[in-house]
């Protein structure tokens, strides 16, 4: 329905594309709400344009698009610009914009690209606050796009037949690589100086490559999230502090001086109903992609009856995931060894016999690959693929540990036994009588 062929260049594949998500928005009721409810739309009809032309003080100012919905005396509008391929957003045209719907008292101002900001909410451009006081500056990735429609048609549903057949055509579309519609496929030029700095152990904090590449990696886990999340259907996102959110700046800060201490790059990915948090460590001195999770052992036990536990939940995991087993009031690293010998013989992760397990950790390493783009040997791939296969063969197989219930007692548990003696029957008051019984007691001394 959406063809890829006569696509010569630029203009004609952002145009394309924009022609193309805004009509399945409007088409399917389903995608629309789910993409402009978030922004703050009603829950109605989605209704939009291509190219709607405006003027401003004498200029003319062509969107590439607009979206308006109305519910009853409500109406929300939003202007859209799209850049597809290496294509950047520009600061100047989206500032024009923004004065559009400023002047015609639009809500929001939409921007589509391949660019993946570092933070959930955060803008890949750097505009004007000011023009920000009355409208909202929105953006998705056009990864995120897609995800969004994968997760709507799989998972979610469509309830009408033809429409969930029209957003199959846009998601056919959106994956081919005509379309202009792609993925994280590269850690910039910072990545290849900052990684032979890191070797030479010669990057210092104001190195302005090290807060490029610590922002692109923050940038991969957020696509890793997406991409994740397309397949599980599931929301998945950057496991990140409140205080990381508030303050990115601070974050990169973080991240930098890690980069200066260890030669490392650290982030999580935080998956609904998992055991915990998928922690990724690029380590690139060692030239190793670190992934692990954590979870609490068993509240009862002997330790080996712990450790027997995990292994049984890991009973189709690879024999080289590294365990590590946290002693009770225990401080620093606890005892580890490569799960294929803990099998053989559970007790080599017990330092004390007498301390009690309180936790493990689960950590699988790979190879890290060194080149900037995408394909073999490249460390967007090696990130990509060390998060995915850890998730499938590890944390989507672990549950937490969960008491037993107490069972009820037969009533015969309780009955006296037959053969004692009445001498030696007490009728002397308990704690365990109540007060009625008590009284009687008394009274009969």
């Amino acid at each position: 329905m959406i063809p890829t062929s006569g696509i010569n260049g630029a203009d004609e594949q952002e145009r394309r594309a924009t022609s193309a998500l805004l009509a399945v928005m409007s088409a399917v009721r389903e995608f629309g709400r789910a993409l402009t409810q978030p922004l703050g739309a009603p829950a109605a009809a989605v209704r939009t344009f291509i190219e709607v032309p405006f003027e401003v003080d004498g200029r003319k100012v062509i969107p590439d698009g607009l979206i308006r919905v109305v519910r009853g005396q409500r109406t929300w509008t939003a202007l859209v610009e799209v850049k597809t391929g290496t294509n950047e957003l520009r600061a100047e045209q989206l500032e024009n914009y923004l004065d559009v719907a400023k002047e015609f008292g639009f809500d929001a101002l939409i921007t589509i690209s391949n660019e993946i900001p570092a933070m959930p909410g955060q803008h890949p451009t750097v505009v004007d606050r000011r023009k920000l006081r009355k409208v909202a500056l929105h953006h998705w990735s056009w990864t995120e796009v897609l995800g969004e429609a994968v997760m709507q048609k799989e998972h979610r549903g469509v309830a009408d037949p033809d429409q969930a057949w029209i957003l199959g055509e846009l998601i056919r579309y959106l994956e081919h690589p005509r379309s202009g519609a792609m993925e994280f496929d590269d850690m910039g030029a910072s990545w290849v100086p900052l990684r032979e700095a890191v070797a030479a152990g010669t990057v210092r904090p104001a190195d302005k490559a090290a807060s490029e590449v610590a922002l692109r990696f923050d940038a991969l886990l957020r696509f890793a999230c997406l991409q994740l999340g397309r397949r599980l259907g599931t929301e998945v996102t950057p496991a990140l502090s409140r205080k990381e959110l508030a303050d990115p700046q601070g974050r990169v800060t973080k991240q930098v001086a890690q980069l200066v201490a260890e030669g490392k790059l650290t982030g999580g990915v935080q998956i609904p109903g998992t055991v915990g948090t998928l922690h990724v460590v690029a380590d690139l001195r060692a030239g190793r992609v670190l992934c692990h999770v954590d979870l609490d052992a068993p509240k009862e036990g002997r330790p080996t009856t712990r450790i027997n536990w995990l292994i049984r939940q890991l009973k189709d995991a690879p024999g080289s995931l590294r365990l590590e087993a946290f002693a009770l009031h225990g401080r620093g690293a606890g005892a580890s060894e490569l799960l294929a010998f803990v099998r053989d013989n559970p007790g080599v992760l017990l330092v004390d016999p007498q301390k009690e397990i309180r936790g493990f950790r689960i950590e699988q390493s790979a190879p890290m690959g060194a080149k900037r783009g995408t394909g073999r040997n490249s460390f967007i791939d090696s990130v990509l693929g060390s998060v995915t296969g850890f998730y499938e063969e590890v944390v989507q197989t672990l549950k937490p540990w969960a008491a037993t219930p107490p069972r009820i007692r037969p009533e015969e548990d309780f009955a006296p036994p037959e053969d004692v003696p009445v001498a030696l029957v007490s009728t002397a008051p308990s704690s365990q009588d109540g007060p009625e019984t008590t009284r009687l007691s008394g009274s009969l001394l």
